[in-house]
């Protein structure tokens, strides 16, 4: 513990026990009467008296500056912002500002009704929520100290947390040490994140905002994205991008903001600094160790003594620093200062003798002349030496300014949100504090334990406050066990709300999935602190410190995006010796291309009058072949197309967003099936599925059918786009999530596939126990119970019903088919090859059993927004896609396919459940049952015959039966009759009256 003061030995004048290190006892101090002042002491005390004025003086200047402040905020805070107020007055004394996000309020309201609303349900989650960091880099700095402490809290509460990070650190070894895998995205742009696989994102930085672009598309679009913003760098250029016009730049970071479901900061001022962004999803959890750490980093670099002699002060002076709101004009109300200050002067009677010299610093607005003649004229006013009062603006050496300081006294009239920054950051410089009584901050701060509380309207409270910090000349005993107290206090001091409020904001944005458990309460969260521990003892974090560098503020570098749609900025250290360009280089830069296209135009205009030879027929020929070869037609097959002439295999890869494209495969053995047409990959033969299947069109079909509707589009006439005999799905999740085929593997499920020992069978090599591969233990669970984890617990319920309804099973007989626990995998993600002739079968199978589980849906008389298949939201949209993804087990079991387990990586074969070990159903999979039943429906569609308005059966393909054929072949042999009979009256006309040549010119 620093000593301020040369100290006296200890006295009981104020009634502490000796035996309590300072502490206080249980009698309150009462200060002892004096009498009249010795001769030469009355001029300390006007010293005092006229610190005291000053101290008013500021306080009211305070006063009248944030009155005026925040009745014009009234009118210009952001969407979102709810002001608490009385309207069209002025406000009244200790009225609060409130920043209320309305619309993000009610949606975490929403939230907390539905998180509830699941912790009463029964639940068959077998995996933690995942989530994943974003980190702009991993320097060791209070980001990674929040960060860190923020990861550890998280994983308490049951989440698993994955973090990427832009740039490597010192700061990934601490996450290293603590479990947590750190992935280094690096400078390329291409980031390969399959997004959907976390219940969130979170961002930590605007350096992150290079990553956004993979998440404005589709269909990672859906997931939730916070982002956390402690940093006011970008706020300060957006006025002047405003001012240089470059709207580019401003869109592309109002999109960025928008995209995000809640942009959180760590202060109540960013959020009107970035009010030009705000799109109704700012949100404010206060605490961050940014002011400790600012304030151990600068103890570790400077000495109070070198600061006292650098601002002109000696060690025995008593520097009394006045700090206020950071809401401030530069106009001071001084008329009405003063006629506050003679009426605030008189009141105070009681001061000690003091005998060292007095001085006061005001650490508020900006280092301007102005404002510090403004002080020396008021001093000089007063009869006061000039240099008794120092003024130190904001934009200078904040650090320094409270380090030097003896007391530090917090002025304010109106009650803000947050803590005052700059009274965490003197208290974390051991500094004793004198504060209103606001509840903001007594949340934190103890009268006469962690600093001495006064009340404002009340100026002898504020007397009595400084009676209490000095005596004798110096800082009482009181003010060192003050400093020492509120030194421990601000260490930790926001640690826990922050903590506790970002949980309940994580689990009230989030939609937890069936598969998923719930997170902890956040009762559950022992995490209490700042991780300072990551850091290692006093020792190691004093290095950490004097090892840093500079501080690393991140500046985003201006550019012209010439594309709105990509949002990849680049981030800079604004550090480096980079010239930026002004509006000036922009002007001489559009001059310079104007005069250019100028120049092209006129030079075409002339080439256009000159007389030139246009060759020979040849050459006129010769240039158009050349140039239709140039030109990309649509219909044009490309290179993959031409090498699959003569294959036996060709895997389709669906996809639905653009977001997809750097996930898909190139080359011969793949093709591309989009699901949108607006998200097409460009110069491709890419299938549209919208085009091969109409009811894709409707987006409610689409979304509830997922991957099954590109496999209904392919085999709807699948004659006149797939002709050879192997066919293959594999989903995009599988570049994502590391488990698609590779080199080797394609090369082994060519050659299987050319083996006729293997017969008619189906190569799979994604498992259904995939996506729980972090779950701790082993998953001894069948193929039912997966499938119910999967689906909120009902997929055992809906496939039996389904089942019975299709092939009308009576009730007393079991219509769920068994699936055995042989050891044996499964298949998912709808990555799997077979013959096409067993897909069409497959297609048939499924195209009749999706009908039945829509009537059941249908017949239970649920909202088309509704899916008892599915928890979350983005579950209920996708009802069908869960079941859907594991029906190809049940059918390629019950209908005697063999069932062989493609390794990815390695591409080792196994076969998994042999037939002769099997226990089918193959009376209800047999082929020719699935054909008569296709064949009875679409009978019924075409007689119309089926009662429910909504049948989805005849939109998911083909409808053939016996009768639509008979009735074809007579509307071809009809057709060929009346042929024949106009061609046998012509001839008959000829012969009677011969042949006639028209006329020329008739009609």
């Amino acid at each position: 513990m620093r000593k301020l003061f040369p100290r006296r030995p200890a006295q009981a004048d104020w009634g502490c026990d000796a035996a309590s290190d300072g502490g206080m006892s249980g009698t309150p101090w009462q200060p002892e009467r004096r009498g009249r002042p010795r001769k030469g002491t009355q001029w300390h005390t006007h010293w005092f008296l006229f610190g005291l004025a000053m101290a008013a003086m500021m306080f009211v200047w305070l006063f009248s500056a944030q009155l005026n402040l925040m009745n014009a905020l009234e009118g210009s805070i952001g969407r979102g912002v709810a002001v608490r107020s009385a309207p069209k007055r002025l406000r009244q004394f200790g009225a609060a500002v409130r920043f209320r996000p309305i619309d993000l309020l009610r949606k975490m309201e929403e939230g907390r009704l539905r998180i509830d609303r699941l912790r009463s349900m029964e639940r068959l989650g077998i995996r933690p929520p995942r989530l994943a960091l974003v980190v702009g880099s991993m320097n060791m700095d209070s980001v990674s100290l929040l960060l860190l402490t923020l990861g550890r809290s998280l994983r308490e509460m049951g989440y698993v947390l994955s973090v990427f990070a832009l740039g490597d650190g010192e700061a990934r070894t601490l996450w290293e040490n603590i479990d947590f895998h750190v992935s280094v995205l690096g400078s390329d742009h291409a980031i390969l994140i399959d997004w959907t696989s976390f219940e969130g994102v979170l961002f930590s930085s605007l350096e992150a905002k290079r990553v956004i672009s993979s998440l404005m598309q589709d269909p990672f679009r859906s997931v939730p994205l916070i982002w956390l913003i402690q940093e006011g760098n970008l706020s300060k250029r957006l006025s002047s991008y405003i001012a240089s016009g470059n709207e580019d730049l401003i869109s592309g970071w109002r999109s960025a903001f928008t995209r995000a479901n809640v942009v959180v900061f760590s202060d109540f001022s960013l959020p009107l600094l970035y009010t030009s962004l705000d799109s109704g999803n700012f949100y404010v959890i206060p605490g961050s160790p940014a002011d400790v750490w600012s304030a151990k980093r600068y103890i570790t670099s400077h000495s109070r003594l070198a600061l006292r002699e650098k601002y002109g002060f000696n060690e025995d002076d008593l520097i009394i620093t006045v700090i206020g709101s950071y809401f401030f004009y530069d106009d001071m109300p001084w008329s009405y200062a003063a006629s506050m200050l003679t009426q605030q002067f008189m009141k105070i009677t009681r001061i000690k003798d003091l005998g060292g010299k007095l001085n006061f610093a005001f650490l508020c607005g900006n280092t301007t002349d102005s404002l510090s003649s403004d002080f020396q004229e008021l001093a000089s006013r007063m009869g006061f030496p000039l240099d008794s009062i120092q003024h130190y603006g904001m934009d200078s050496d904040v650090n320094g300014a409270i380090m030097i300081s003896d007391i530090v006294l917090y002025w304010s009239f109106q009650e803000e949100q947050n803590f005052p920054p700059l009274l965490a950051r003197a208290m974390s410089f051991q500094i004793p504090i004198i504060v209103p009584d606001f509840s903001i901050i007594t949340k934190y701060v103890n009268d006469k334990i962690h600093g001495l509380v006064f009340c404002p309207q009340d100026i002898d409270s504020l007397a009595s406050a400084f009676l209490l910090l000095i005596e004798d000349k110096r800082l009482s005993t009181m003010a060192y066990s003050v400093a020492n107290e509120g030194r421990l206090l601000a260490e930790n001091m926001f640690a826990s709300d922050c903590i506790i409020d970002f949980a309940i904001l994580l689990e009230r944005m989030l939609h937890f999935p069936s598969d998923s458990f719930l997170p902890e309460s956040v009762s559950q969260i022992k995490q209490r602190t700042w991780a300072w521990d990551l850091l290692g003892n006093e020792n190691d974090q004093n290095n950490r410190f004097q090892h840093q560098g500079s501080w690393n503020f991140s500046a985003i570098q201006d550019e012209r995006v010439p594309d709105k749609s990509q949002i990849c900025p680049q981030v800079i250290n604004e550090s480096a010796s980079l010239v930026y360009p002004t509006q000036l280089d922009w002007n001489d830069l559009s001059q310079m291309e104007i005069a250019e296209d100028f120049e092209r135009q006129e030079m075409e205009e002339i080439a256009e009058r000159m007389e030139r030879d246009l060759g020979s027929w040849e050459d006129v020929y010769r240039n158009a072949k050349k140039s239709e070869k140039l030109r990309f037609e649509v219909n044009e097959r490309d290179e993959g197309d031409l090498e699959r002439t003569g294959q036996s295999l060709c895997i389709y890869e669906i996809y639905n967003g653009q977001g997809i494209w750097p996930f898909l495969h190139h080359g011969s053995l793949y093709r591309g099936i989009s699901l949108s047409r607006s998200a097409r990959r460009p110069r491709s033969d890419d299938v549209d599925a919208v085009s091969r299947l109409p009811i894709l069109n409707d987006s409610y079909y689409k979304d509830i059918l997922c991957e099954f509707g590109a496999m209904f589009s392919i085999a709807n006439k699948v004659d006149n786009i797939h002709k050879i005999p192997w066919i293959g799905f594999q989903s995009w999740h599988t570049s994502g999530k590391n488990v698609a085929l590779s080199a080797r593997a394609e090369k082994v499920l060519e050659n299987a596939i050319l083996d006729s020992n293997k017969g008619d069978a189906i190569f799979y090599w994604v498992l259904l126990e995939m996506d729980w591969k972090d779950v701790k233990g082993n998953i001894n669970a069948d193929f039912w119970s997966l499938c119910d984890v999967k689906n909120a617990g009902k997929c055992r319920t809906a496939f039996e019903s389904a089942f019975r309804s299709m092939h009308a099973i009576p009730l007393q007989i079991s219509s769920l088919p068994p699936m055995p626990s042989d050891g044996g995998q499964w298949s998912t993600l709808h990555s799997w090859v077979m013959p096409t002739s067993s897909f069409l079968e497959f297609i048939m199978f499924s195209r009749i059993f999706v009908d039945s589980l829509d009537s059941l849906l249908q017949n239970a008389n649920y909202s088309s927004d509704s899916c008892f298949l599915g928890i979350s939201e983005l579950e209920r949209s996708h009802c069908y896609c869960r079941l859907l993804e594991d029906l190809v087990n049940v059918w390629a079991y019950h209908s005697g396919r063999r069932m062989f387990y493609l390794e990815p990586n390695s591409g080792n074969l196994e076969e998994n459940h042999p037939i002769g070990e099997r226990t089918m159903w193959a009376k209800y999979f047999s082929p020719a049952l699935i054909k008569n039943m296709d064949e009875d429906l679409a009978e019924e569609a075409d007689d119309k015959m089926h009662p429910n308005e909504r049948w989805l059966w005849p939109l998911t393909g083909e409808v053939h039966w016996q009768g639509i054929l008979d009735r074809e072949r007579e509307d071809r042999y009809r057709k060929k009759m009346e042929k024949k009979r106009k061609i046998k009256e012509k001839l008959l006309d000829r012969h009677k009256y011969g042949y006639k040549q028209k006329a020329l010119g008739i009609p």
